[in-house]
């Protein structure tokens, strides 16, 4: 009779322990950030401003452009997540946010597809902007900024 007993608190335990998944970023289109992890990555941008700017850079030693940058902090958060590689397909990336509805994580897409960031919250976005600069703070409403045709992603 105790054996009987045994047997399914063994069997809870084993389930219990294959109950959480490793930690890998997800693909892209398979992005699920809660609010929280999005703030997380975020934080993140803000912690590597002042890294150089670099052609195809994606890491911290090496430089970054702006979707390497993009896609380092995403795939290194609290929640990894594999964010596309280009700009053009960032564009693509996630759900379409309207302004009024910003949230701090969600990307700022500009021009034709040529440019993007991470907005910080209070309009204030983090990118790698171009040859020779850093990873820097930027307004949405700044006086370059502003006149570029922008949208905005939520990953």
């Amino acid at each position: 009779m105790q054996r009987r007993a045994v047997l399914p608190l063994a069997l809870a335990a084993v389930l219990a322990a294959c109950g959480s998944a490793p930690r890998t970023p997800r693909t892209p289109g398979e992005s699920h950030l809660t609010p929280e992890a999005a703030r997380d990555a975020a934080v993140h941008a803000l912690g590597l401003v002042g890294t150089p700017y670099r052609y195809g850079g994606n890491t911290p030693d090496g430089g970054f452009d702006c979707s390497g940058l993009i896609g380092y902090v995403y795939r290194h958060g609290e929640t990894p997540v594999a964010a596309p590689r280009t700009v053009a397909q960032l564009a693509d990336w996630g759900a379409a946010v309207d302004r009024t509805a910003l949230r701090t994580g969600d990307l700022v897409i500009f021009g034709a597809r040529t440019h993007a960031g991470i907005y910080v919250g209070e309009g204030r976005f983090v990118h790698a902007p171009s040859t020779g600069g850093t990873v820097r703070l930027d307004r949405l409403d700044g006086p370059y900024w502003a006149r570029q045709r922008v949208a905005f992603r939520r990953p």
